[in-house]
């Protein structure tokens, strides 16, 4: 595909989905309203959504995947000339695979949302705000200017806020608030850092910053310490690193199914990757006085969010699933800061493999939760894991040890939707095979051997910390399927037993003591299908395929960390 039109289709990423945005609002033509004019607004977001999707797919195949290295569709305007500011769009190895996550996962909301609207107000303001999100996303991984990286950075932030505070469910105030303060705050900060950046090298230019010969050259050590400093603490709010993190469980919590999806499986990303195409090629030195710290606080937050998880999952701790994956993501994330805090190829493309599978795999998770609490009214793991249990089989022995049957586990009332849970669990913990694995285990490589000048010691330690953290997340996760998917109760200082009565006396049971049947569950629908497919089996094939991605990260990122070489 030729150049020109490589720079449509980017360019028509970012504006297309504003344009839609602003078309939500204005009233439908007479042929568009249909009978349902809520229907219609829903249909022109799957639509336009859609469209971007096909563009983002365009672009992917048009793509010379020879040279991933390159910046490739590049647009290169100036925009405010007295600032050198520059309207410059172009994409690489790096941001590609981000790109076409976020048009994935907005088309996959968008459809989920025409057949499962969110109880909130008008579906016009619901479908422009999705839209409003998917461009100000799209751009932060198009834009190669500073400026325009703040801009679209902070233009998410508004969308999310009335996603969440508008259709949202308990506590949805105080949690978009809560999620509006830390990343604003973590924002003029980053500013800071941009504009000392731009002031000391006269430029906002990206590319031109990266290469070891540009004005990169201009920034001494103290300067970068100080911008290194200012722009982690923007990115780090957002990606979000331990102990900057404790925004995100309740804006999870309280998000609707489609906000909680975009807000992990999409806007996690953009920190992360604001340190890999900023932080680390920009400001070299002071990320390398600053990796070791970088690299413990991750490790922390490896085993912070794995420790929170378990403790949500006991019996009898009220732990709510959705709150518990939100968690599971301050974990996660923290394996992508380890392998970007190693500062070595094998790390940064780990970090980066990793944030594509946190992506698919959350992203999933958080629509199969949804869903779930829209079948049974709750996410309460207490609640879900409650079973109706039959008569046991005679006997002593192994055979009393038996587990009862259960009408009410998930594997019995929904196995499709009960085995697809599962599966998303098992990717999460990092099945080999899938495509949590890969991300974490370069992610450990690159802290086995870090960059030269970085300790290796402390940096072992951390891989100890992490490895420690995966042999948690499995605990979790498993105790999570034993848990909602086959009626188990589950007592972390004991032992988890299949179908064990309520200690309350809520044994699921009726008065005669035969067992209660257990409330209808629906399997899985077809839009379900439709809108979960493509994450599942993306997930296994890029566990079985590592290389499709990995092909298109290593060159770029062996050409930012060798200072445009």
């Amino acid at each position: 595909m030729n150049h020109t039109a490589l720079q449509f289709l980017l360019a028509g990423l970012v504006v297309l989905p504003l344009v839609g945005a602003l078309a939500a609002l204005l009233p439908a033509p007479p042929g568009l309203r249909g009978k349902n004019p809520d229907q219609a607004v829903l249909r022109h977001g799957v639509t336009v959504t859609g469209v971007v999707l096909a563009a983002a797919i365009a672009l992917a195949a048009g793509f010379d995947h020879g040279h991933p290295a390159r910046m490739q569709a590049t647009t290169d305007i100036s925009w405010i000339p007295a600032l050198g500011i520059r309207i410059h769009l172009g994409v690489d190895g790096i941001s590609l695979p981000l790109l076409v996550l976020t048009a994935l996962l907005t088309f996959l909301c968008a459809l989920y949302s025409y057949f499962r609207m969110p109880t909130g107000p008008s579906p016009k303001a619901f479908v422009a705000l999705l839209l409003t999100l998917e461009a100000g996303t799209l751009a932060t991984f198009a834009v190669l200017d500073l400026m325009l990286f703040f801009l679209a950075f902070e233009m998410v932030l508004i969308p999310m806020y009335f996603l969440i505070a508008r259709w949202g469910g308990a506590q949805k105030q105080a949690a978009a608030w809560k999620f509006i303060l830390y990343t604003l705050l973590g924002s003029v900060v980053m500013l800071l850092g941009l504009l000392l950046i731009g002031v000391k090298t006269g430029t906002f230019d990206m590319v031109a910053l990266a290469t070891d010969n540009g004005p990169k050259a201009q920034l001494n050590h103290t300067v970068q310490l100080l911008a290194v400093l200012a722009i982690g603490i923007g990115l780090a709010v957002k990606s979000p690193m331990w102990p900057l993190h404790s925004w995100l469980p309740d804006a999870h919590t309280a998000a609707p199914t489609v906000g909680s999806v975009l807000l992990a499986g999409v806007l996690l990303k953009m920190g992360t990757y604001g340190f890999v195409r900023i932080a680390l090629p920009i400001t070299p030195e002071g990320m390398h006085t600053f990796a070791p710290y970088l690299a413990a606080l991750a490790a922390v937050g490896i085993i912070y969010g794995s420790l929170a998880c378990l403790a949500l999952v006991r019996k009898g701790a009220g732990g709510d699933l959705k709150r518990l994956i939100a968690y599971s993501s301050v974990g996660h994330m923290g394996f992508v800061l380890l392998g970007i805090a190693s500062m070595t190829p094998t790390g940064v493309n780990g970090a980066l493999f990793a944030n594509i599978a946190h992506g698919l795999i959350t992203g999933l998770l958080f629509f199969m939760v949804g869903a779930l609490k829209d079948r049974t009214g709750s996410t309460d793991l207490d609640t879900l894991a409650r079973s109706a249990p039959g008569p046991r089989p005679a006997g002593s022995g192994a055979a009393a040890l038996l587990p009862a049957p259960s009408g009410a586990a998930l594997y019995a009332r929904a196995p499709r939707f009960g085995g697809l849970l599962a599966f998303g669990a098992v990717a999460s913990l990092g099945l080999p095979g899938l495509a949590g694995f890969w991300g974490e285990m370069l992610a450990m490589f690159g802290a086995f051997r870090p960059a030269a000048g970085l300790s290796r010691p402390a940096f072992l330690t951390f891989m100890v910390l992490a490895g420690l953290g995966t042999l948690l997340t499995a605990a979790y996760l498993l105790l999570v399927v034993r848990r909602v998917c086959m009626g188990g109760s589950v007592d972390l200082a004991g032992a988890a037993v299949l179908g064990a009565a309520d200690p309350d006396g809520e044994t699921g049971a009726n008065p005669d003591g035969t067992p209660a049947p257990a409330p209808a569950v629906p399997d899985l629908a077809r839009y379900e299908y439709a809108a979960w497919t493509p994450l599942a089996a993306l997930t296994v094939l890029a566990g079985l395929w590592p290389a499709a991605l990995l092909g298109l990260t290593d060159p770029a990122v062996q050409q930012l960390l060798g200072g445009g070489k």
